[in-house]
């Protein structure tokens, strides 16, 4: 490993860190505002990053943002930031509570907005 790789990955841990205390923060913030009997915060949090992924990936293909940037806001941050698997279990715990209706628009809202914020960012992102 050369000393860019291994300092590309560092900044990578640490851009992941910052992104899951930015989640943590901002889901308890969400919640303490609107309570917790739907998700809201991941959800949130997940079409946000979905959107500034997106918008990453069209500035550096339009080579405003170099791929070791997007490595670091994208793998390392955005990747800490979002939760697939936060999602899915709090899809779960709504069906399991008897919301099986919430669970399935959750989930489902989930999939589809995110690749509709996605598609945002990256035609959003291809404009500058």
């Amino acid at each position: 490993m050369t000393v860019s790789s291994l300092t590309l990955t560092g900044l990578v841990g640490l851009a992941g860190c910052s992104g899951a205390l930015a989640r943590y923060l901002l889901g308890r913030f969400i919640a303490e505002r609107v309570g917790t009997q739907f998700p809201f915060g991941t959800f949130i949090i997940n079409i946000s990053g979905a959107f500034v992924i997106g918008f990453l990936s069209a500035l550096t293909t339009h080579k405003l943002l170099s791929l070791a940037a997007q490595a670091v806001l994208a793998t390392g941050f955005l990747g800490g930031y979002t939760t697939f698997s936060t999602m899915s279990w709090e899809g779960v715990q709504l069906g399991r509570g008897g919301s099986t209706v919430r669970s399935i628009l959750y989930l489902g809202g989930s999939v589809l907005l995110g690749w509709v914020a996605a598609l945002l960012g990256l035609l959003i992102g291809g404009f500058l």
